[in-house]
């Protein structure tokens, strides 16, 4: 007999992606949350930004937008900036040395304060390779990037 206090964790699926127009220049970020049958979409667009920064910024959104606590969640970036600090450890190196000579400290603490309730699982997946989420994430973060009202990254300026 199952336990009737065990509560089942929820899965959730998120694809992501980010955007400048220009290096630095303007920038979105974009992702697709999914679960079960219900399916999500972000995105968001800043003045003046990095790529690096908005693919990131896309990953944070997506989990600041997540409903349960705890998830499994498996994220699906096509950048290895993001995947690589994560799956190989060394985003906890980076905080144990206060980000010496790293950039975007300040959206490094915000993914690791965003995902420290989940489980979470990243996978790369190739850009623009006919990925259809990844295709889809990459059209919401130009579109959000070309936007007459953008926000401001802090972070950045």
């Amino acid at each position: 007999m199952k336990d009737s206090s065990s509560k089942k964790i929820p899965k959730i699926e998120i694809f992501t992606d980010g955007s400048s127009r220009g290096n630095p220049g303007p920038g979105g970020c974009a992702a697709i949350l999914k679960h079960e049958s219900n399916i999500k979409e972000i995105s968001q667009g800043f003045k003046y930004t990095t790529n690096n920064r908005m693919e990131l910024m896309a990953v944070i959104l997506a989990l600041e937008a997540l409903n349960c606590n705890p998830c499994d969640v498996i994220i699906h970036s096509d950048s290895k900036y993001v995947v690589d600090p994560i799956t190989k450890g060394w985003l906890e190196n980076w905080i144990k040395i206060d980000f010496k000579k790293k950039k975007n400290k300040d959206l490094w603490l915000r993914f690791d304060n965003a995902s420290k309730n989940h489980n979470i699982n990243l996978k790369w997946v190739k850009g623009h390779s006919g990925h259809i989420e990844n295709e889809r994430c990459d059209q919401l973060a130009v579109l959000a990037s070309k936007k007459t009202k953008l926000k401001i990254d802090e972070g950045y300026i």
